[in-house]
């Protein structure tokens, strides 16, 4: 099934798009930049809301949900926000439509039913929820405000690719309104924990956190924090985000709160998020020429037991081995799957769950029933091994926990190994062209040169890493002083 599978090293963002289709996680729709995510896809998705759902929840946040469209007077109500979002908007213009008298069988949009207000499809819900945490917030008593949305957005994207980058994507974003600047700040770092811990601990993926230049900041920020990965191709893919809001949303709704002297204070904002972006990086930061290899933290089918047989007898014997290990299995929290279809072989089989990433395999035949043993197949490392019957449970227990790890320790390995330290603008395009990789080099805090660099080289600083150190340098662009290095790197 994985056969004609393009090679990684010859075409990375074909190779990309064709184990998504092939692995069954996602397609193209027939709504421009829009895709529709097959049970596979959405079942690891589903894996990654409840594990981020859950964090929320312990960190003291809840779940509501608010409209999709927002009446163009409050997505103007912030300047900056309503600015960087301006040109990926979609808008609402009519609420009606009717039939075509010059085109029988045909619906035309009804003059007579254009809004008086034209509404903006949300890019993000900042403006609809910050006017509405107007009438929430009154007291010191009503703070802190921690809500979670999960939602889908629309982005007018040019350029779409599945789960990177498409018109409509599927997220969560957080919101939350705090007395005092500090606990805003410790929201907003906190929250970046949770996602970088996310990210390692279960996406196998390491990140850098750090906080993002004033060029890359989100519209309406006053400072946005990031964690950053990287991908196989040597590029960095932005992989959450946590933004320090200040007071600018609440003087832009005017969301205010009496302390506990009587005194009117506007309250200081937050906001942070995930995407369906996270199913793109799990794909390009594991896999293989073969297919998926998804951590079994995520993986909808952590262990798949395909049988070996001929005739129903066999089958039978095997069915009763194979059903008891998987009742053994679940009871431990692994999931399971047992296909004894016989419409394919096993060898068709063994391709479909590499293919698909499934992380263990067991073959059971009847010569491994005589012998009391089953193989296991590991996908991260392709490699089997015959194993008793007898304590096998544990076994594959310690061997999921192994294979998380040795899927988080080999990606981390290539992002060492793709991390380079260049003391000029000649080595920092020489690296770009042909390692990769992130570039940590020295850069003068302005603007202009980030541009610059940008427009010169398609790399832009990812982040400024909060282990930073100070050391004095020159800018490889400018020559002029520098405090210290900062992280670049060519990006999707």
């Amino acid at each position: 099934m994985s056969k004609g599978l393009p090679k990684r090293s010859e075409n990375y963002s074909e190779w990309y798009n064709e184990l998504v289709k092939r692995a069954d996680l996602a397609e193209n729709s027939d709504v421009r930049g829009c895709m529709v995510i097959k049970p596979y896809g959405y079942a690891i998705w589903e894996k990654m809301q409840a594990v981020l759902d859950k964090k929320f929840k312990e960190t003291g946040h809840s779940n509501a949900y608010f409209p999709l469209f927002v009446p163009k007077s409050l997505f103007e109500a912030e300047e900056k926000n309503a600015e960087g979002f301006a040109k990926e908007c979609a808008v609402v213009t009519h609420y009606r439509l009717k039939n075509d008298p010059a085109k029988p069988g045909k619906l035309m949009v009804d003059p007579e039913a254009r809004l008086e207000e034209e509404l903006v499809v949300r890019p993000t819900s900042e403006a609809i929820i910050w006017n509405t945490y107007k009438n929430w917030v009154q007291s010191y008593r009503d703070l802190p405000l921690l809500i979670n949305q999960w939602a889908n957005v629309v982005r007018w994207e040019m350029r779409t690719r599945l789960f990177l980058r498409t018109a409509e994507f599927l997220w969560q974003e957080g919101h939350t309104a705090h007395a005092t600047k500090e606990e805003a700040l410790e929201e907003v770092k906190k929250m970046l924990d949770v996602y970088a811990d996310f990210a390692e601990n279960f996406m196998a993926l390491p990140v850098v956190k750090g906080v993002k230049s004033e060029n890359e900041r989100f519209a309406g920020a006053e400072e946005t924090y990031c964690i950053e990965a990287l991908m196989q191709d040597g590029k960095a893919l932005q992989a959450g985000t946590s933004h320090f809001l200040g007071q600018n949303f609440a003087k832009a709704f005017d969301v205010k709160f009496s302390d506990k002297t009587n005194k009117l204070e506007y309250v200081w904002g937050t906001s942070w998020g995930v995407s369906t972006r996270l199913m793109g990086a799990l794909i390009m930061a594991h896999s293989d020429d073969e297919g998926l290899v998804l951590p079994p933290n995520l993986a909808p089918i952590q262990v798949v037991i395909v049988p070996i047989f001929k005739g129903e007898e066999q089958l039978a014997k095997i069915s009763d081995k194979a059903s008891a290990l998987k009742k053994a299995l679940e009871a431990r929290g692994i999931s399971v799957k047992f296909d004894a279809t016989d419409k394919f072989t096993p060898g068709f089989k063994f391709a479909e769950y590499e293919l698909k990433g499934v992380p263990l395999r067991i073959a059971m035949g009847p010569r491994d029933l005589e012998n009391g043993t089953a193989e296991l197949a590991r996908r991260d490392t392709k490699t089997k091994e015959t194993v008793a019957l007898e304590g096998i449970e544990q076994k594959i227990e310690s061997l999921l926990a192994e294979i998380q790890q040795s899927i988080y320790t080999k990606a981390l390995q290539y992002r060492n190994d793709n991390t380079t330290v260049v003391n000029s603008f000649e080595e920092f395009k020489k690296t770009l062209d042909g390692k990769g990789g992130f570039v940590l080099a020295h850069w003068d805090g302005t603007s202009e040169t980030e541009e610059k660099i940008k427009e010169e080289t398609k790399a832009t600083i990812r982040c400024i890493p909060l282990d930073f150190k100070e050391e004095s340098g020159t800018c490889v662009y400018s020559g002029k002083p520098s405090k210290g290095r900062v992280l670049f790197a060519r990006a999707y």
